[in-house]
């Protein structure tokens, strides 16, 4: 069932890992009504890994733009700005695999996309309204980076702190710090940055 969204105004937030990226989303999220938001996050879009045994799996680059489906996630955002339903993919970090399910995402008046990658697809990037990069001091993401993996994911701090030195770094620095350029709006010191979030509120209020 199609119904045209009049104005659907997307909202694209990148940052690198543990910038506050969802601290940023949720403040946004607080201001608007429950049914005029949604969000796709880009950890849902990484590719099918049916092919790989689950030994390679665990060697896959998280951090680099190939393990992203950017066609699925364009596809996806286009649908949801035509005012058309999605099965958004449920992907399990546990697995590095999607899973059978999917969450059925209905189009809204406002849709955000998050990740650490989004910026590096031009498709992704012309179909964001704003753009806005969050950016946090490399220490404090690999402390929150560190907490998380070890809380949420199940990873020893050995292992966080490799990953980070052999992989987070370089691709950050790479392919993510980069992507600031393209940005509308910079938030520096992340989640924290009430004067900044303030003014992402207003323009979206404005637009809305």
């Amino acid at each position: 069932m199609q119904h045209l969204m009049k104005d659907v105004f997307i909202i694209g937030i990148t940052g690198g890992t543990g910038s506050g990226k969802t601290t940023v989303v949720n403040q946004i999220i607080n201001e608007l009504p429950t049914d005029e938001v949604c969000i796709i996050s880009q950890d849902s879009y990484y590719h099918k890994t049916d092919n790989l045994s689950y030994e390679q799996r665990t060697k896959i680059n998280f951090d680099h733009p190939r393990a992203i489906d950017f066609d699925l996630l364009t596809a996806h955002l286009q649908l949801l700005k035509n005012g058309e339903i999605i099965e958004q993919p449920i992907y399990s970090f546990v697995a590095h695999n999607r899973t059978k399910d999917t969450v059925k995402t209905h189009p809204r008046k406002v849709i955000i996309i998050e990740g650490i990658l989004i910026f590096n697809s031009k498709d992704l990037r012309d179909l964001c309204d704003i753009k806005i990069f969050v950016h946090a001091d490399a220490d404090e993401r690999l402390i929150r980076r560190a907490r998380r993996d070890i809380k949420e994911r199940g990873r020893d701090i050995d292992e966080v702190l490799n990953r980070y030195q052999n992989t987070l770094k370089p691709m950050h620095q790479q392919f993510i710090e980069p992507t600031k350029n393209y940005a509308d709006i910079i938030i520096p010191g992340g989640g924290h940055n009430k004067v900044a979030i303030n003014i992402v509120k207003t323009v979206i209020s404005e637009r809305l």
